[in-house]
């Protein structure tokens, strides 16, 4: 796959250099050697609204797996998880219909009244002209992925030692601080979980392309439209035979998506393998 990439890439390469990647440009014009191309906006798009989506994702992760194994009745515990776990099954277009249709105009009056009260703020300094934004993607993808965390985080807070708990308590701690304590002990699993749901809204492409806008910009403000390179190259890969190097253009930025992922990707493998060596260390 990689081998593939590189080799359709390179045409565009050779003939923008590394400005590819690094400006925003894109002029595509049927007349050969007229055609510009700058991924730029793109690349920011996807890590701006994977940015939004994990820190959305963070907090309601972390607590709903908590939930789910320190707060929630056993009667109703398995209901719960199946729930989760079918929410992480959840085709994404499911949730790109779903946000296309209600949550787009849910967050226009949102942000409209975010811009309102506080449009001395960068990310809310521009009024919306539709709920089409990166903020309504970053929310989305918050959505979408917190299943995904919260599976990972569940395993792993339920893998603790029941001795450890029971320990957590001896100590006179209340359930709170039990539950901070337990929480510190998986902390590389929780910090593996966010990595690899970053990389998974990355990755994200139809749910994205319906509600970001599809807008080469580059912006703070979460009023505006954007786009990410998955969208650009689900919206633009069917015309690109009727250009010289458009098709190239989407490859390279296929490449730097599968880069920046591989990264990622690597890092939240890293840590789980790390914390797991713990794990068997401290039983050993």
């Amino acid at each position: 796959m990689l081998a593939v990439m590189l080799v359709e890439a390179t045409p565009i390469i050779r003939r923008e250099g590394l400005a590819i990647w690094f400006t925003n440009k894109w002029k595509t014009v049927v007349e050969e050697g007229v055609e510009e191309y700058g991924l730029l906006a793109a690349i920011y798009g996807t890590l701006y609204t994977s940015l939004i989506a994990i820190l959305i994702a963070a907090p309601l992760s972390i607590s709903l797996a908590v939930f789910l194994e320190e707060i929630v009745p056993n009667r109703f515990r398995r209901l719960l998880e199946t729930i989760v776990d079918l929410m992480a099954a959840t085709p994404t277009i499911v949730y790109g219909v779903w946000a296309a249709t209600y949550l787009a105009p849910l967050m226009k009056r949102v942000l409209a009244l975010l811009h309102n009260t506080a449009y001395w703020i960068p990310f809310f300094s521009e009024p919306p002209v539709a709920g089409y934004s990166i903020g309504s993607a970053g929310v989305m993808l918050g959505i979408m992925i917190t299943p995904y965390a919260t599976a990972i985080i569940r395993e792993a807070y339920s893998m603790i030692p029941t001795y450890l708990r029971e320990a957590a308590y001896s100590i006179g701690a209340t359930r709170f601080e039990a539950i901070r304590i337990l929480l510190g002990m998986v902390k590389p699993s929780i910090l593996a979980a966010l990595i690899l749901a970053f990389g998974r809204a990355m990755g994200e492409t139809v749910a994205v392309s319906l509600v970001v806008g599809n807008t080469l910009s580059i912006t703070p403000s979460l009023t505006r439209p954007g786009v990410t390179v998955s969208s650009l190259i689900a919206s633009r890969f069917k015309a690109s035979a009727y250009y010289e190097y458009l098709e190239n253009a989407l490859f390279a930025g296929g490449l730097a998506l599968f880069l920046i992922g591989l990264v990622v990707n690597t890092l939240g493998v890293v840590f789980i393998r790390r914390w797991e060596e713990k794990q068997l260390g401290a039983r050993q």
